[in-house]
């Protein structure tokens, strides 16, 4: 349709009133089914599209919406999130969109429950989430839903709560993509360190467990004759004691020179490493955090596994936005890139500005 044809155009056309076109464009009520049905056909015979944006500038009204993730150290993978999620909020400022972040501690159910509730407490718009465990996660979604408050998924997908959008990466592809290219260079090994950060002997994401079952289905099916060594780093412990658990394990495994985390946290090895001046031993991990590419650079860590945390947290609050605010639909399942960087194209990946 073109941009000059106006309201009184599609009466003309359609042989009603002003009245009745604005009426029938706005779902009002007194309007005969004859005149409306009338309306309806000029409207898809010229392809009418609303200008929402005008539409919802008219409204001023003010959207409010949260932001619920884990709480988390300076400079991790969340900031960029965050970042990212406070960039999409002031693109959209004219439209008084304003965002309030709650952070829980992944390791406690409590701490999400908490924070869960005080999120709906604030009777947001719109929420954007990063799942806790399935039950915790199911009772807030379930109140989001009684309350038809739309919420993002982020990080990690459950299909089955009927989020309105989720973006992050495929977990299982990518696990089996990190399984397929550190074989290409460890193909001859016989034992593989496996680095996790757990609470309790478990790790506290969904999304790292979903990792990890991608890359132990493509060495099942590749190297099955390589033996996989777990090694528990402890959240909240101090990294004199990670420099003790990492000292034991690389004394006790002389012939061991390979290492893969699920996670954030491969500088973790990676400082150890180059500390201890053990250039014989390479590790692959996930998130261009400084950190890691502080590592990657000095060699100690031979692959990232990147994932564009800045443009997952602007995406997530232009859906609700577009959703919410335009009355869109979006796409419901936005996987994003899995993109592979080392020394010699860390300084090219960047971040993109919107």
């Amino acid at each position: 349709m073109s941009n000059k044809i106006r309201i009184k155009d599609i009466a003309q056309m359609a042989g009603v009133s002003v009245g009745t076109v604005d009426r029938v464009l706005h779902n009002r009520p007194n309007t005969s089914k004859t005149a409306t049905e009338k309306v309806k056909k000029v409207l898809e015979q010229i392809n009418y599209q609303p200008n929402m944006y005008a539409s919802a500038l008219a409204h001023n009204r003010s959207y409010r919406f949260c932001l619920l993730i884990p709480r988390h150290e300076s400079e991790a993978y969340w900031d960029e999130i965050e970042e990212g999620a406070m960039r999409a909020s002031d693109v959209r400022r004219d439209f008084h969109v304003t965002i309030e972040t709650f952070f829980y501690d992944r390791s406690k159910t409590t701490s999400f429950d908490q924070q869960s509730q005080a999120c709906l407490g604030t009777q947001p718009d719109g929420v954007v989430l990063v799942p806790s465990a399935l039950e915790a996660t199911r009772k807030f979604t379930d109140q989001l839903h009684q309350s038809a408050i739309p919420f993002v998924m982020l990080d990690s997908f459950m299909p089955d709560l009927h989020p309105l959008s989720f973006y992050g990466q495929d977990s299982f592809a990518s696990g089996y993509f990190a399984a397929k290219t550190l074989m290409m260079i460890a193909g001859g090994e016989t034992e593989i360190m496996l680095m996790k950060q757990t609470k309790d002997g478990k790790v506290v994401s969904k999304q790292q467990d979903n990792r990890e079952t991608g890359f132990r289905h493509y060495m099942h099916d590749h190297f099955p004759h390589i033996n996989i060594i777990e090694v528990h780093l402890p959240l909240e412990t101090s990294r004199q004691k990670y420099t003790i658990i990492l000292e034991d394990f690389f004394n006790t495994h002389p012939q061991l020179h390979h290492c893969i985390t699920f996670n954030s946290k491969a500088h973790l090895v990676g400082e150890f490493l180059l500390h201890t001046n053990r250039r014989d031993i390479q590790i692959m991990g996930y998130d261009m955090v400084e950190k890691n590419a502080t590592c990657l650079k000095q060699g100690s860590i031979s692959f990232l596994i990147a994932q564009h945390a800045y443009m997952q947290g602007y995406a997530c609050i232009d859906t609700l936005f577009q959703a919410i605010v335009l009355k869109k639909k979006v796409e419901p399942v936005n996987y994003m890139p899995i993109e592979l960087l080392t020394k010699e194209n860390v300084d090219f990946y960047r971040r993109t500005q919107l």
